[in-house]
């Protein structure tokens, strides 16, 4: 047998004691192991309680009150992805047939030849594993996707993407907080598609946009004749994001009336229509942002506290830019390459001075506000390199202050030092030579600045 990591887990079902014990003494000699259960009543309550996958199960064809055909059908609805051998008796084919057209794996005639039920429950634990290997490795992937979409490697933002990580594979409710532009709908589809719901819908619904009046209809739909204009039924945002995420932006804007139906949605995942008297049930995932103090808005009367407490299961909260300027110099260049075929081919890239502006700046719009200002910047530039003459920054007044010699020095050295890091792309051997100084003596002058010369590296 393959040398494997642990123990083969293997579940073997029958209502014949010698049977069942004839597998697990053959398996156990093999290296699996072999858990029994004599009836499929309780094969199914250790599949649902045991925390550990089985990687196959063995089953007999005819056992009394539940049987095999019942269980493979059971087994299939929990978790389709352990494969499932049947046993039958000599002579009853077609019955071994049957069950591989419904799901089974595989089918072993008893009595059973010891080495054939070794070799066909190897090769079902392979299959088990190799679909398990893929379904980690496409999750793996589909999280670096949406992690993606979320640019920066500042230790902040690491933070919210090991968080986005953890809670992604969850279904608990989440509230992301943060300024406006700081990207809370991205982190909101970085979980959605890093989670196992990412094949179905994310729908983004901004609460504060939508007048109270509507609302409702939009979350939850009407039944025709709920109201004047109402000639047809219409489904709510809720019902379309079955089986998916929906996105609840400005979730503090939203009135008392319509925060009770929701809080029965995260309770109870059902509601009803409005004017209707169907209950409708949803399996939805419920992600929530704001840029309000939700507990000062809990004691103003303005919000539930008990729907807070439902929401915010886990808060991630999203940095301003100002808290993670380190970022600027990715964030730019990822907005450069995204709109440079749309507005200007020709443009290469920032001067090292365009980029010591965009770090001084504190940009109280966020990453929303710098994405404004390099589009800007790209229709205005004449050269191939963005330059602060093409940046419209508040910043102005302060550059005009007389500054002391001291600090006129420091800033002085700081762009210097990310000049040179532009100009050779993050090599520092390279860019001490330029400047003649040692090595050494350049990552000290680089560390005092707090200039890491991976940003500057274009790969």
């Amino acid at each position: 047998m393959h040398k494997l990591e642990m123990k083969p887990q293997i579940l073997a079902v029958d209502d014949d004691p010698q049977t069942l014990q004839a597998i697990e003494l053959t398996l156990s000699r093999r290296g699996f192991e072999v858990t029994t259960a004599s009836n499929g009543q309780d094969a199914l309550k250790l599949i649902k309680d045991r925390k550990q996958v089985f990687n196959c199960v063995i089953t007999d064809r005819m056992m009394p009150q539940m049987d095999g055909m019942e269980l493979l059908r059971k087994i299939n609805e929990i978790n389709p992805e352990i494969p499932i051998i049947v046993l039958t008796a000599h002579g009853s084919i077609e019955n071994a047939v049957e069950a591989i057209k419904h799901g089974a794996y595989d089918y072993i005639i008893k009595p059973f030849r010891k080495e054939d039920l070794v070799q066909k429950t190897l090769k079902a634990v392979e299959k088990q594993q190799l679909t398990s290997e893929i379904k980690e490795l496409r999750a793996r992937v589909t999280m670096r996707r949406s992690s993606d979409l979320i640019i920066g490697q500042s230790p902040k933002i690491e933070e919210v993407l090991n968080q986005i990580s953890l809670v992604a594979n969850s279904d608990v409710s989440v509230i992301i907080y943060g300024e406006s532009g700081t990207g809370k709908e991205l982190a909101a589809k970085a979980i959605h598609y890093g989670s196992p719901r990412h094949i179905h819908p994310f729908i983004v619904v901004n609460c504060g946009a939508i007048p109270s009046t509507l609302l409702e209809n939009e979350l939850f739909g009407h039944t025709k004749g709920a109201y004047t204009d109402a000639y047809a039924e219409k489904n709510g945002l809720f019902e379309e994001s079955d089986k998916g995420t929906i996105f609840l932006d400005e979730i503090g804007e939203i009135e008392s009336s319509i925060q009770v139906k929701l809080l029965r949605v995260l309770q109870e995942h059902e509601f009803k229509k409005v004017g209707g008297i169907k209950t409708i049930k949803v399996d939805v995932r419920v992600i929530a942002a704001t840029n309000k103090n939700l507990r000062n808005a809990i004691e103003q009367g303005t919000f539930r506290e008990d729907l807070f407490y439902r929401l915010n299961v886990i808060p991630i909260t999203m940095p301003a830019l100002r808290e993670r300027k380190e970022d600027i110099p990715l964030l730019a260049n990822h907005f450069l390459r995204k709109f440079r075929n749309e507005i200007n081919p020709h443009i290469e890239g920032f001067t090292p001075d365009a980029i010591h502006k965009l770090m001084m700046y504190d940009w109280p719009g966020n990453v929303r506000e710098l994405e404004n200002k390099i589009t800007q910047a790209m229709v205005l530039s004449k050269a191939n390199m963005i330059t602060p003459v093409d940046m419209f920054l508040q910043t102005e007044e302060k550059e005009e202050e007389i500054r002391s010699f001291r600090k006129a020095k420091q800033d002085f050295e700081r762009e210097y030092i990310m000049q040179v890091l532009r100009l050779t792309e993050g090599n520092v051997s390279k860019a001490a030579k330029i400047a003649q100084k040692d090595r050494k003596d350049f990552y000290e002058v680089m560390r005092k600045h707090e200039i890491d010369p991976k940003y500057f590296r274009q790969d």
